[in-house]
């Protein structure tokens, strides 16, 4: 992950920032390995004051210009990434890494590296998964943090002086976390926040509890009333659901290290790229089907044609059209990217196993909506 400024603001969850996959195996041959990116808003930023103002450090709104692009170019990513493969093998195991782009000089600098605790500690242990056997309106969507599944009444919270009207089993809404919050963290059946990414407070501590948490929601304080009962799905790939209601929900258990081959080698059908690393882990043979205009459903969200047409479409459609785009070329050139970023998260995943994508196949009577 990646944002401006001191690192200060992504730890606390303050800022949404850049999100970037690499994909190990194409790094050490030398290929491109950036196989998805997600960009942030990424509204404020701290900085180090100048002569004469007061305190050491001042928080600051990023430029609109800055706020719709990648806060670091590929070149900076494959160098992060390239950094972390060392570290990692030095230690022999997964390491969580923290790094800085120097504001003069415009080098990286690896800043501290310690071991990763929770997800290397999974691998082998009784899994249970989530699944959602209903459906319901989404009230807001944002990270998801973790796989599971977490409902009840929502106690919205705008001030550390109202933590104690959380009740265990209430899910937390606020606007951010802090160390301050952790007491009460660990009553709530899940947790919401307005701002944050994977590496904020919030998405530490929650992953450290097991309690499922979707950060970076924008307006959850806004959109979600207090005790209004929910559904927080984070079973459903890199995007966190809040759903209105309480809607049922089926857990099952598995070892995945006690989970044996099969013998007739049986391919998937996988269409989300966001649930292929997770599909991945159960025995396969690949996968036989990835329809093309799933992906495009999935990963970019605009048909076709509306891409096509711009910027000749009605004004609503187009500011759609450009919010989706930002920190990309063109609309055009947005569209390329994610569909090959969905492609290559499905690859990336079974990888060295086959995958076979069938080209899309629209109807005129399909995806009107």
């Amino acid at each position: 992950t990646s944002s401006y400024g001191l690192g200060e603001t992504v730890v606390q969850g303050a800022v949404n920032p850049d999100e970037f996959y690499v994909f190990k195996p194409t790094l050490a041959a030398g290929k491109y390995p950036i196989i998805r990116r997600s960009i942030g808003s990424k509204l404020i930023k701290m900085e180090f004051t100048q002569a004469g103002e007061e305190g050491r450090v001042k928080t600051v709104d990023v430029p609109g210009e800055l706020r719709n692009r990648y806060s670091l170019v590929d070149e900076d990513v494959v160098e992060l990434a390239k950094y972390a493969v060392i570290i990692e093998k030095h230690y022999g195991r997964p390491m969580d890494i923290e790094w800085g782009k120097d504001g003069k000089d415009g080098k990286i600098y690896i800043l501290q590296a310690r071991p990763e605790t929770v997800k290397s500690q999974s691998v082998g242990k009784v899994e249970q998964r989530f699944r959602l056997k209903g459906s319901a309106p989404v009230l807001t969507t944002g990270r998801a943090i973790g796989q599971k599944i977490g409902t009840g009444p929502v106690r919205v919270i705008n001030d550390p002086a109202e933590m104690e009207r959380v009740q265990p089993g209430d899910v937390l809404v606020a606007d951010m976390t802090d160390p301050n919050w952790e007491p009460v963290m660990k009553r709530a059946s899940a947790i919401v926040t307005n701002r944050g990414g994977r590496t904020c407070h919030a998405a530490i501590i929650a992953r450290e509890l097991g309690v499922p948490a979707v950060v970076g929601c924008g307006d959850a304080t806004d959109l979600l009333k207090d005790g209004t009962l929910v559904t927080v799905s984070c079973a459903e790939g890199d995007e966190g659901k809040i759903y209105d209601g309480l809607l049922e929900t089926e857990i099952t258990e598995v070892r995945r290290g006690e989970m044996p081959p099969i013998d007739v080698k049986i391919m998937m059908n996988v269409g989300n790229p966001q649930l292929a690393f997770e599909f991945a882990q159960i025995p396969n043979g690949g996968v036989g089907l990835a329809r093309l205009e799933f992906i495009i459903n999935n990963n970019i969200g605009v048909h076709p044609k509306a891409i096509l047409d711009y910027p000749q479409v009605d004004s609503d459609l187009k500011k759609a059209v450009e919010s989706v785009a930002r920190g990309h070329a063109s609309p055009r050139a947005f569209y390329v990217d994610k569909l090959a970023e969905g492609i290559a998260t499905i690859a990336a995943a079974f990888y060295p196993k086959p995958v076979i994508v069938r080209l899309s196949d629209f109807k005129s009577n399909e995806y009107k909506k």
